[in-house]
């Protein structure tokens, strides 16, 4: 039996279709899944996902029909008992926070979302902002409930994180938090209770030590190769069987829609002065520049052809926001005879085929470890540089000619 109906506003998106597919499989209640995006919203419809989300495509075509439903109408706010808006604060050209869309967005819901229902705000929020949202509610003279419960699964992990990780639920009044705590009951194990404040940092420091931890190991691959070491002899060394280790990450491109632009959120709530996130920034975008010199130093790029293997920020993922092997690009047509990319989910035209990327290759440059390029067998006299250690020097699928140039470029 249907219990409430809830609008999730950007309802096609990243962070609005897992939700929203979770809460119509497990609640029992009607969700709408509202977006601008006609296209996204047909694809939903006839049970096609618009991006890679590992499991969920069974769990889409279970509800979409029957208690989910995609529109781009915002009439369906009208019936909402609850609307959750995934829109969220990006930063400006001058990595400044801006709350306009997020306020425009509101102003528009709070249009058609009747009294007494719940408006819940999802996506990464500037320190302030919910009591912003809030006030803006109470001038209007609406009994509309204002929570704040911030999204924490990392893309490609949306399924298991959604149900098994605890929700952080806010509010400014203790009914906006009961019915805050209501509805994410039914899809988690768990649910964590803050102040509004406590929760829009609690979203970006979670995003900001993931940045951190980032940027430590791309400073220590930066300072072992400088050294001609061998990073990864020196990471396998100091993690195996060791706990306090754990947490060390591996080397590679940081990137994606909100590690940056979170952590420049924290340092603008902290006055410009959260230097650990200024230096990560400069460490993790800092990188592709650093391949890039390394490979100057080495051989003569304006003869070489390069080719990225994937554009995704991240690997199994079909995202290219914000990804640095864009930026690794842009830096190498600057030099390099000619650069090719490749990558087997991106959706951009100018993109090559692997074979074509491989065949024309006379260096190839691992931006994002997709598990696909595990199986590819390097020409002996290609070069193939890879900060990820990804490719393992003793794996019977690289040829051995070429094995001894993995890596050998940063020694």
């Amino acid at each position: 039996m249907t219990e409430q109906t809830v609008v999730v506003v950007g309802g096609c998106g990243h962070v609005g279709l897992p939700l929203g597919i979770i809460l119509a499989a497990r609640t029992g209640n009607k969700i709408y899944l509202l977006d601008v995006d006609k296209t996204k919203v047909e694809q939903v419809n006839s049970g096609v996902m618009p991006f890679m989300e590992p499991g969920i495509d069974e769990l889409l075509n279970e509800v979409i029909g029957k208690t989910a439903f995609a529109t781009t109408s915002p009439e369906c706010l009208r019936e909402a008992d609850v609307a959750i808006t995934v829109v969220g604060t990006p930063v400006d050209k001058h990595l400044n926070p801006t709350v306009n869309a997020l306020k425009s967005n509101v102003d528009e819901i709070l249009e058609y979302l009747r009294d007494d229902s719940l408006l819940v705000l999802r996506s990464t929020v500037y320190p302030g902002v919910t009591k912003v949202i809030y006030d803006r509610v109470k001038q209007l003279g609406r009994n509309i409930d204002v929570a704040f419960c911030p999204e924490r699964i990392a893309e490609g992990k949306a399924l298991e994180e959604l149900e098994n990780l605890p929700q952080i639920i806010s509010a400014f009044e203790p009914q906006a938090l009961e019915k805050a705590k209501v509805l994410f009951e039914k899809i988690a194990l768990k649910t964590i209770e803050l102040s509004p404040l406590e929760a829009e940092l609690a979203k970006l420091f979670t995003n900001c030590w993931r940045y951190l931890n980032f940027a430590i190991s791309n400073e220590f691959y930066m300072l072992a190769e400088t050294f001609g070491l061998d990073f990864y002899k020196i990471y396998g060394a100091v993690t195996e069987d060791y706990p306090r280790m754990k947490s060390f990450a591996k080397a590679g491109f940081a990137a994606g829609p909100c590690l940056l632009k979170d952590t420049l959120q924290l340092s603008a709530f902290a006055n410009n002065n959260f230097f650990l996130g200024h230096s990560a920034m400069l460490v993790n975008e800092g990188l592709p520049n650093f391949i890039i010199q390394k490979m100057q130093h080495s051989m003569n790029l304006a003869e070489r052809t390069v080719t990225i293997l994937g554009m995704a920020f991240k690997g199994e993922s079909d995202d290219p926001r914000e990804s640095l092997s864009y930026k690794l690009k842009n830096l190498l047509e600057v030099y390099a005879k000619e650069v090719i990319c490749t990558d087997p989910y991106v959706q951009d035209k100018s993109l090559v085929p692997l074979e074509e990327a491989l065949r024309k290759a006379d260096v190839i440059v691992l931006a994002t470890p997709h598990k696909v390029y595990k199986e590819i067998k390097f020409a002996p006299n290609q070069t193939v540089i890879d900060c990820w250690g990804f490719f393992n020097r003793d794996d019977d699928n690289i040829n051995p000619p070429s094995q001894a140039h993995v890596l050998e470029l940063m020694h």
